[in-house]
């Protein structure tokens, strides 16, 4: 297995250079970009000591693999910092905060999902290992930056992983439609929110190790929203419920 992978476009690029600026090995740039953020990657790269080389369209092109790279592609090392599902349960600067993805096999669904898990502070997403896509560098773009600081725990059994959440206090919600109304759930605690698989749902084992179902209720026409949509909501609105409880806390 190699040691490295690539990166493409902006965002994800930038993102590596901000936020591991040691693991970029090199930094490919469209030959003739000078504009200023061509030149804002270029500086980053500098003064990470990162080599930059320009080349032609049709090198990144075929580097990229048929994505769009807005014309940035970077070698970077390809292993992640490893933290495990236990480093996140018991070592928490605040409870947790998991979304778990049973299943999610979109690339860009996972990677909107990882956005939405930077943007609303989840501690980690977990996923499991088998039947569900990994971090490639599809998911990487897509997710603009936050396949870098969000950790994506691979689980070989998803069911025993949601057990070992609730014996650390974490209360496990599947959300799914007809579930109680996310509006009036308790989510102020430890919370795992646990998602389907775009189409299918959850899988009656996993909704089965869930405490409570919990959905979102929907007043257009639409009987449904993307995986990533939907946990973007999920998170969105734990965060808000915590809030709403630190003054509460406080006094």
């Amino acid at each position: 297995m190699s040691d490295t992978r690539l990166l493409v476009g902006f965002h994800a690029v930038t993102a590596r250079l901000r936020q591991r600026p040691g693991s970029v090995r090199a930094v490919y740039v469209a030959r003739g970009r000078h504009d200023a953020r061509a030149k804002a990657l270029a500086e980053r790269a500098a003064a990470a000591g990162t080599p930059l080389h320009p080349v032609d369209e049709r090198r990144l092109d075929e580097m990229a693999g048929g994505q769009r790279h807005q014309g940035v592609v970077a070698q970077v090392d390809a292993a992640l910092p490893h933290v495990t599902l236990a480093d996140v349960l018991e070592h928490p600067d605040e409870p947790p905060l998991l979304l778990v993805l049973d299943g999610v096999t979109d690339p860009h669904n996972l990677g909107a999902c990882l956005r939405s898990a930077d943007a609303f502070g989840a501690h980690a997403v977990v996923v499991p290992k088998d039947r569900a896509v990994g971090v490639n560098a599809t998911v990487a773009k897509a997710a603009s930056g936050a396949a870098d600081t969000v950790p994506v725990i691979a689980v070989t059994n998803l069911a025993r992983s949601l057990r070992e959440m609730k014996e650390a206090g974490v209360w496990i919600l599947g959300a799914e439609a007809g579930g109680e109304s996310v509006y009036a759930a308790d989510l102020a605690g430890p919370v795992a929110w646990v998602l389907g698989a775009e189409g299918t749902g959850l899988r009656r084992l996993t909704r089965e190790h869930c405490d409570r179902l919990v959905g979102i209720p929907l007043q257009g026409s639409v009987a449904s929203l993307n995986v990533s949509v939907a946990a973007g909501i999920c998170l969105f609105a734990t965060r808000g419920a915590r809030l709403r409880a630190a003054p509460a806390q406080s006094r």
